[in-house]
C-alpha cells in the first residue's frame, strides 16, 4: 500500500500559522536564489571587505551545497559577527512540505509549497524521486501549472500559475537531499529505498510541472549552479532538460547550459501533433528535429533522448513506428516509450502491452535503443504526465482554517480598541 507522510490533526496550528506566514513576501532574501557573483556583491554590501568577497563566497558554497546547511549559526570558520550580519541580512529557508507520498515500488513524491511573491498567492508543485538501484533520479519541476495544454498531461489541465524562481528549482533538489540522506552526516530515514552508491540523487530531470523553456534564465540558473563542481557537483551529462519543442530556446540550452536534451514528440505527423502536443502549431516537426540536428555535442556517446506516449490506437501502429524510424534518421538517438499513465478525466488509454513490444522490436531492429519506461508511483499519481499541485488554490480545509484565524485576530483586535 502507498504510504502518505500528510500533517495530521495534531498539527493544525502550526500548519496554520505557516499557511499564514507564507501570504507575506519573503523578507529576506535567500542566499540559494543567487549564483557566485551575486552572493559576492551581496556581500560586500553588507560590509565584507572586497579581497574577502571571494574566498567568503566559497565558505559559504561549501556549507550551502555541500554539507547542506541551512543555519549559519553552524557555519564554523566564519567570524562570529559575519554570522550574525548573514542570519540579520539573509535565509536558507525551505520550503513547506505540505505531503509526501510513498509509492509501493519505492518513488517518493512531494508537495512543496513556497511562499507568496509580490501580490500573489502562496503556490505549490510536486517533485518526484525515482529510486534504482544504480541510480536515483529527481523529476524537478519549472513552473505552477503549465501553458501547453498538451491533451494526454494531467499538469496541462491546470492553467500556469507563473515561473518558478532559480531558488524554488534548487530547492527542490536541496530538499530531497536532506530527505534522502544525501548530505554529509544526515541518514536517510529508515526503511528508504536508496541507491547502493555514494549518491541518492545522481540525475535529475527537467520533467516535472511545466514546460522549462517558457523559463529559460530561472532553469538555466539553477542548473548552472546544480552542476557547479565545487558544490553540488552534478555532471552536465547526468542532467536532462525535457522540452515539448520551443525551438529557439533548444538552440540556447545547447550553447548556454549544455545539458543533455529530451525531446517530447508522441506524433509522427504534424496533424496528429498539433493536436495531443499543441506547440507543434508554432514549431512544427520539421524545425524542431533541425533544432535536435543542430543540438551543440550531439552524438553517440551524447544522444537526443525522444519521448513517445504509448496512446492506444492513436499513435502505435506499425506505421506509426516506421515513420518514426525515418523521421530521426540521422540523429543519434535513443527513444522512451512511455506507456501511458491514466488520470481522473482523461480520454486515453495505455497502448496494449503486446503493441508496445512490437513497436518497441521494430525500432530496435532498425537501429535505435527504445526501453519501454517502466511506470513508477502510478499508485500516487507521480508517473509520467499524472503531476497537478492544487496551487490554484489554497486547500479547503487550510482556507477554512486561516479565515477562522484572521477572524479571531480581528475580533481580538476589536476589543483591543475598545
Amino acid at each position: 500500500m502507498a504510504m502518505s507522510l500528510d500533517l495530521t490533526d495534531d498539527q493544525t496550528r502550526a500548519r496554520v500559522s505557516a499557511v499564514a506566514s507564507s501570504r507575506a513576501a519573503p523578507d529576506k532574501p535567500n542566499l540559494i536564489n543567487m549564483d557566485r557573483a551575486e552572493m559576492a556583491a551581496a556581500l560586500i554590501e553588507t560590509g565584507v571587505p572586497e579581497k574577502q568577497a571571494r574566498m567568503r563566497v566559497s565558505q559559504l558554497w561549501q556549507w550551502i551545497y555541500v554539507r547542506g546547511h541551512d543555519n549559519f549559526d553552524a557555519m564554523s570558520n566564519l567570524g562570529k559577527d559575519l554570522r550574525l550580519r548573514l542570519a540579520e541580512k539573509f535565509t536558507l529557508a525551505r520550503p513547506e512540505i505540505v505531503e509526501e507520498q510513498i509509492s509501493d515500488d519505492g518513488t517518493r513524491k512531494w508537495l512543496f509549497r513556497f511562499p507568496a511573491r509580490g501580490a500573489g498567492q502562496p503556490v505549490e508543485i510536486e517533485t518526484v524521486y525515482i529510486p534504482e538501484e544504480d541510480r536515483g533520479t529527481l523529476c524537478i519541476s519549472s513552473q505552477v501549472g503549465c501553458t501547453l495544454t498538451c491533451t494526454f498531461c494531467h499538469t496541462g489541465t491546470q492553467k500556469l500559475v507563473r515561473n518558478l524562481t532559480s531558488e524554488e528549482i534548487l530547492m527542490q533538489l536541496i530538499v530531497a537531499r536532506e530527505r534522502l540522506g544525501d548530505f554529509p552526516g544526515k541518514d536517510a530515514p529508515q526503511g528508504t529505498f536508496v541507491p547502493t552508491g555514494e549518491r541518492k540523487v545522481t540525475n535529475i530531470v527537467m520533467m516535472g510541472m511545466g514546460e522549462p523553456l517558457y523559463n529559460f534564465e530561472n532553469v538555466k540558473k539553477a542548473l548552472l549552479i546544480a552542476s557547479d563542481g565545487d558544490g553540488l557537483s552534478l555532471s552536465k551529462r547526468r542532467i536532462t532538460l525535457s522540452t515539448s519543442g520551443v525551438v529557439p530556446e533548444i538552440y540556447r540550452t545547447g550553447d548556454e547550459i549544455a545539458c543533455m536534451l529530451a525531446i517530447s514528440l508522441h506524433a509522427t505527423n504534424d496533424e496528429l501533433r498539433d493536436e495531443i502536443v499543441p506547440i507543434n502549431r508554432k514549431y512544427p516537426i520539421e524545425k524542431l528535429l533541425q533544432a535536435c540536428r543542430d543540438y551543440p555535442g550531439v552524438s553517440n556517446a551524447r544522444r537526443i533522448t525522444f519521448e513517445y506516449v504509448m496512446l492506444k490506437g492513436v499513435n502505435d501502429s506499425l506505421q506509426d513506428a516506421k515513420e518514426l524510424v525515418r523521421l530521426l534518421k540521422g540523429i543519434p538517438a535513443k527513444i522512451n516509450l512511455i506507456p501511458f499513465n491514466p488520470w481522473p478525466g482523461s480520454r486515453y488509454e495505455c497502448s496494449d502491452w503486446d503493441q508496445i513490444e512490437k513497436f518497441a522490436d521494430f525500432v530496435n531492429a532498425n537501429g535505435y535503443a527504445s526501453p519501454i519506461r517502466k511506470p513508477r508511483g502510478r499508485d500516487i499519481l507521480a508517473a509520467c504526465g499524472q503531476l497537478k499541485s492544487e496551487s490554484e488554490r489554497m486547500r479547503i480545509k487550510d482556507r477554512q482554517a486561516l479565515e477562522a484565524l484572521e477572524a479571531t485576530r480581528a475580533m481580538v483586535a476589536g476589543h483591543g480598541e475598545a
